[in-house]
């Protein structure tokens, strides 16, 4: 039953994607063959993902797409009209993940938009969105995409740049993206994007997370296969030290270290028990504490100890006072048995404040905790330097331009994606 259940889907699906193509091309102007290739039964397929199943706005949105990409010219779109990003590395595909997802970083500086138009950009984001389609296999289908905001101080600008390019990719791009991660943003971001996030439609595939979060996670070794971002890294051992066991090379500053057992202590943590008149300091003479009832509580200096570590042991009334105490009535013979107060537990209570009964004793992840576990199989393609080499290798001949392309035989089997 379940095989003939899925068959059925199938024939269903695909009589759905007969019939968006069909209403597509009853449509006016007619499909070029270009068009009619980008209409392919995957591409459908998305768009009817995107509109519930439904046929009439399936195609709708379909030929609002090819449109909008005739005015914004994707089939005339060349690496030589990006030189400067290309060899900025304001956009570009990082490579591919574990599920051969390519991986598209965004690093756009704030001063970006003075100088350069929105259809510029768009036309780079287009640009770079085919880059990373063209690079995808055959049953991979969507993209990973990387949003650098450290270079960004106002957080309106960054989020009317985040609009944007969340836009395009939903309304352009359907079920195209994984996952956006927006990285370090500025201080107040958090606060704009909460109320903007029920209005954005790929909201929920965004997250918003911190380098600082990973700080423990600098061990990525990968950078020795990129000769151009190679750094000289501090070894200490390739400085030849010039100290001293015992004594110090210094003759000004000259003091030896014996190896007896409390010859670094002080004088309050001396473990002896001999109280002659060599000693000094309080083991000199008889102290309260006495040498032996050194603990953790009292060995500290005095004047820092705990009140229970000065304290001295015995008869607390025995003990002599600078001003007359008052004199206390005095007690009944009878027996009066001493009454305690023991800390009382505190009982569960409806009276309480209602934070109590949304407090999480145990263990729950949060949205900040999942955002970092999802965002971390992309690190390494975050901190991984920008080689330009590598990024033109992925060009396909329709997008590479009249710039030569790096072939594969000259790059290391370690560049290669």
């Amino acid at each position: 039953m379940g095989k003939k259940d899925q068959s059925r889907e199938e024939e269903k699906l695909n009589q759905r994607v007969e019939s968006v193509l069909q209403l597509v091309k009853k449509q006016s102007p007619p499909l070029t063959p270009k068009q009619e290739k980008f209409c392919n039964n995957a591409c459908i397929e998305r768009f009817l993902r995107a509109k519930g199943d439904n046929v009439k706005k399936a195609a709708k949105h379909l030929r609002a797409c090819l449109a909008w990409r005739e005015t914004i010219g994707t089939e005339n779109l060349i690496a030589d009209e990006f030189s400067t990003e290309i060899a900025e590395g304001v956009a570009y595909v990082a490579g591919h993940d574990e599920e051969s997802r390519p991986i598209i970083v965004l690093r756009i500086k704030q001063d970006y938009q003075k100088f350069h138009s929105q259809k510029l950009f768009t036309r780079l984001l287009v640009f770079t969105l085919e880059v990373a389609i063209a690079a995808m296999p055959k049953n991979t289908q969507q993209f990973v995409l990387l949003l650098d905001a450290s270079f960004f101080r106002s957080a309106s600008a960054f989020m009317n740049l985040l609009l944007a390019a969340l836009k395009i990719v939903g309304e352009y791009y359907p079920g195209r993206l994984y996952k956006a991660f927006v990285i370090d943003p500025p201080s107040l971001f958090s606060y704009l994007w909460k109320g903007v996030r029920p209005f954005v439609e790929l909201s929920t595939a965004t997250m918003v997370v911190s380098s600082l979060d990973y700080e423990e996670s600098l061990d990525f070794n990968d950078f020795t296969s990129y000769p151009r971002a190679s750094s000289l890294r501090f070894d200490p051992s390739s400085i030849n030290s010039t100290a001293k066991v015992g004594s110090c090379s210094s003759s000004r500053f000259s003091f030896t270290v014996s190896h007896h057992f409390d010859s670094l202590k002080p004088w309050y943590l001396t473990l002896t028990s001999d109280t002659s008149a060599s000693k000094v300091g309080p083991t000199a003479s008889p102290s309260q504490l006495g040498p032996a009832l050194i603990s953790p509580l009292n060995a500290r200096s005095l004047s820092f100890a705990s009140p229970a570590a000065r304290t001295p042991r015995g008869n607390i009334s025995m003990r002599k006072s600078l001003f007359p105490s008052t004199p206390l009535p005095q007690r009944s013979k009878a027996f009066e048995p001493v009454k305690v107060n023991h800390p009382r537990t505190p009982r569960p209570s409806f009276l309480q404040s209602p934070a109590m009964f949304f407090r999480r004793d145990s263990h729950v992840s949060t949205k900040a905790e999942k955002s970092r576990e999802s965002f971390m199989p992309f690190l390494k393609f975050y901190r991984r330097p920008y080689d330009e080499m590598i990024y033109r290798s992925m060009m396909r001949p329709p997008l590479g331009g009249l710039i030569s392309i790096v072939k594969r035989r000259h790059m290391s089997v370690s560049q290669r994606f």
